[in-house]
This record gives structure tokens, sequence and C-alpha cells, in this order.
């Protein structure tokens, strides 16, 4: 199973956050904490060089997907094919092909 090993942080609203995050549990291995419903992740368990990047974008931005999205997740993961195939079996939607650029593989 590949797992989400990083992230700064995110915060989002949810009208179910307790299924949402029984969802990203079962599907990339989140442990999440009983006591706040979230996770950490432990800059320890990262990949040597790994950092969480934070930037606005203008709000008419293409960046993001074309479906006009407010928001938009990086997680560092141990497997990048692994985790999209992962999310696609639950019922995700991966969009676009892997990208292997100077800086890291994204999907």
């Amino acid at each position: 199973m590949a797992r989400v090993l990083g992230v700064g942080g995110v915060f989002l609203k949810s009208r179910d956050p307790a299924a949402l995050g029984d969802w990203y549990a079962s599907t990339l291995g989140f442990e999440i904490d009983a006591t706040y419903g979230g996770t950490s992740f432990l800059p320890a368990n990262q990949p040597q060089g790994a950092y969480t990047v934070w930037s606005p974008f203008p709000d008419d931005t293409e960046y993001f997907g074309p479906n006009g999205q407010r928001f938009m997740l990086n997680l560092i993961v141990d497997d990048v094919p692994a985790a999209l195939a992962q999310i696609a079996a639950a019922g995700g939607e991966v969009v676009g092909e892997v990208e292997e650029l100077e800086f890291g593989v994204f999907g």
C-alpha cells in the first residue's frame, strides 16, 4: 500500500468530517487521531530533502485543474503511481498523467 509521508497542513470544511477521515484512512493509510479527528506527519518519516510549499494563486488560475476547485493538496507519498491507483480504486478521480519534474514526481 502506498502511504502519504507528509504535508505541511491542510484544513477544510466537510459535511461529514468523520466519513472523510475514514476515506483517507482506508485509501491512503492516514492514522486519524480520535481526539481531534486529524492526523500529523513527522518530518523524520519524510524522504530526505522533502519540503512543503505554501503559495497563493490568482483566483482565475487553471493550474489546479479545469473544474474550478477552491484548493489543491500536494501530499508527499512513497509511491505516486500506487497511490493514484489506490485513489482510483476507492472512487477518486485521477486527472492527467504522472509528471516527473526537477523537484519531484506529481500525479
